[in-house]
């Protein structure tokens, strides 16, 4: 680790304490520190305590969350300040609140003199609105479909009201089976819509319950989500003294999501109609959207280097301006409005926000025309999208400023070091330290490169890559995660496995995720493929994943705009583009893809890259660098004769 030896005072805690109170909450599961964990625990400890930041790289195994939970614990109940922890998903946070931060909560109580206070927050959205589901807002958008009782959305929301005469805290999550996101949305409200402190329900509420609460915790649990939110519009988690990010590695992705919009015309008619309700006519705003349309019907999906055409602009101006005019005319009907003026002054407020952004300083946002959603083969225009052409300098002002904090991930130290996720994550001169991991990865697994196969082209997966797949799938038994670089590799191996082999083949888009992963788990035998989703978050130890095949290196498309723009302004800055940005995007993946194999300390498997350019090209050091440190092969026979003998034993 990089920072100043252990600080001991008044406010932090010395190494021996940090010790102790990392045995107590260790020995309450009946367990002991490990190596890893303890060294993670001092160093959040002194991070802390000196009010620094510190990037910590802790492999799975390694029982990180305690490892971050017990100093922050500690320093939040002796110093009175607030600790905020955030995770990548709801199903992470909901695990640290339920599970990881109780336990250590009653294990440090005793020491630290005091009940500890925790605390969940979630966005509004996440929430049952109590003055919705009395009538309080208005009807579904007209372009709903109605609600038939014996229809499957209907069911939903029948079901839905009768679990609202029984929970306690109106959390989504607490809904078990849940529901779509089509039928939740007809019983909960955005924060924009929100009525706030003016709700005649407020008394009830369940979201400000939760926020009350949060107010007065010692640690709050919430999730990246929020922090977006935080970094690209409000504060929302109030005053802080320390924020630790745990699966810090998907931050940058998140906030760039929460700060790219986009601008359709079906969200200004949506908007329109919001408006409408409240008896403000929209003429003009209507009239901007049909110009809108006109213009974009005249544009090609792709990038726009110099800023908006001449007629997208004016269009752009035009539907600004009127639905500026509408929400100050939606403000003078408001006291009558209520709710329904509230879901106006929300859609209208998104349409002028993306407007002011399309209209900004060219260069911090980049911008371009989208085809509609999944039509990726289509080159109409529906869609303008902008997004921040960087992050760090909103992650560092937003959110870590004035403030300690400890960024920590399986998957930080890209190539060997921290440099590059430093950057990218806006931390000046952190404190660093890899962790390390409990599992002996060159013993416990084999890394093989299929150096003798063709690149691969632009058509998906090749005939050559197709025979290799096979043959280690028939080696191992089965028992393969296939991680995929598109859904269309996947679904074309999918295919192609299930007529040449006898194993059941899973396709990630053929049911729920949960569904497909528990048949996974469940049957020795059974391959899972997919894209997207599955390199990250899937936790199956045991002999079922024996074999991870990853088909190629993992670089974002080329004419991805946010990547291609990042890339050339490192370039004009003087730095590497192509390192900078999509060589370490493809290793955050590979490290996340091939640390699906080994989840235990029993597990033993094979790692295959269908991709020679690991092997062969001159960044493929800095790539393997970020995976595990699996034992490295690009022979043939070896890997095939590996799994052969664990598919036997």
């Amino acid at each position: 680790m990089t920072a100043s030896g252990t600080v001991a005072d008044a406010e932090g805690t010395s190494g021996a304490d940090t010790d102790a109170l990392l045995a107590r909450a260790v020995g309450a599961i009946g367990g002991h520190p490990r190596e890893g964990q303890v060294a993670m625990a001092h160093a959040v400890a002194d991070a802390l305590a000196a009010s620094e930041h510190a990037l910590v790289q802790a492999g799975t195994g390694t029982g990180k969350s305690l490892g971050y939970l017990v100093p922050a614990v500690a320093h939040a109940v002796r110093t009175g300040g607030r600790v905020i922890v955030s995770t990548a998903t709801l199903a992470l946070q909901r695990q640290i609140f339920t599970k990881d931060l109780p336990l250590v909560a009653a294990a440090l109580e005793p020491v630290l003199g005091e009940p500890v206070r925790i605390a969940l927050f979630k966005g509004r959205a996440n929430y049952l609105c109590v003055h919705k589901m009395g009538g309080g807002y208005p009807e579904p958008d007209d372009d709903m479909l109605p609600l038939g009782p014996t229809s499957e959305l209907g069911r939903e929301v029948v079901r839905l009201n009768e679990w609202a005469d029984t929970t306690d805290t109106g959390d989504r999550d607490d809904l078990v089976p849940g529901v779509s996101g089509r039928a939740w949305s007809q019983v909960s409200v955005s924060g924009r819509e929100c009525l706030e402190s003016k709700c005649p329900a407020v008394a009830e509420c369940f979201s400000q319950r939760a926020r009350d609460t949060a107010a007065h915790a010692h640690v709050v649990v919430t999730n990246h989500a929020v922090l977006g939110v935080q970094a690209t519009s409000h504060d929302m988690l109030g005053e802080h003294a320390v924020l630790i990010v745990d699966e810090a590695h998907e931050l940058v992705q998140r906030i760039t999501s929460s700060a790219t919009h986009e601008l359709t015309v079906a969200a200004v008619d949506r908007a329109a109609r919001a408006v409408r309700r409240c008896g403000v006519v929209t003429e003009d705003l209507d009239r901007a959207a049909r110009h809108l349309d006109g213009a974009l019907g005249d544009c090609e999906a792709g990038r726009l280097r110099q800023g908006l055409p001449e007629p997208l602009a004016v269009a752009v101006e035009e539907v600004r301006a009127a639905a500026r005019r509408c929400v100050s005319e939606v403000q003078k009907h408001a006291e009558q409005a209520g709710a329904a003026g509230k879901v106006a002054s929300a859609a209208l407020s998104e349409v002028v926000d993306v407007c002011g952004e399309l209209q900004g300083e060219h260069g911090r946002y980049v911008v371009w025309l989208a085809p509609r959603d999944g039509d990726y083969d289509s080159r109409l225009a529906e869609r303008i999208v902008a997004a921040p052409l960087d992050v760090a300098g909103l992650i560092r002002t937003k959110l870590l400023d004035e403030k300690a904090s400890v960024m920590t991930s399986a998957t930080l130290a890209l190539g060997g070091d921290f440099t590059a996720i430093s950057r990218h994550l806006g931390v000046d001169s952190p404190a660093t330290l890899d962790a390390g991991s409990p599992f002996d990865y060159p013993r416990q697994g084999i890394l093989y490169v299929a150096r003798h196969l063709p690149k691969p082209g632009m058509g998906g997966i090749g005939p050559e890559a197709l025979d290799e797949l096979a043959a280690l799938i028939e080696a191992a038994g089965g028992r393969t995660l296939g991680l995929f670089s598109s859904h269309r590799a996947a679904q074309a191996a999918a295919e192609a496995m299930r007529e040449r082999l006898d194993v059941p083949i899973l396709y990630q888009l053929d049911d729920q995720l949960p569904t497909l992963v528990k048949r996974f788990a469940e049957d020795e035998a059974t391959c899972l493929f997919g894209s997207t989703s599955l390199w990250q978050g899937i936790d199956v130890p045991g002999r079922t994943a024996s074999l991870v095949v990853i088909d190629r290196i993992p670089f974002p498309r080329p004419d991805e705009p946010i990547s291609q723009a990042r890339t050339e302004a490192v370039a004009a800055a003087g730095g590497n583009g192509f390192m900078a940005v999509s060589a370490t995007h493809a290793a955050l993946l590979l490290a996340q893809g091939a640390g699906r194999l080994i989840r235990s300390t029993s597990d033993r498997g094979v790692v295959a890259v269908l991709d020679p350019r690991l092997a062969t090209a001159g960044y493929g050091g800095f790539l393997r660098r970020s995976m595990p440190d699996l034992w490295p092969t690009t022979d043939r026979d070896t890997a095939l004769g590996a799994l052969r003998r664990l598919a036997e034993s």
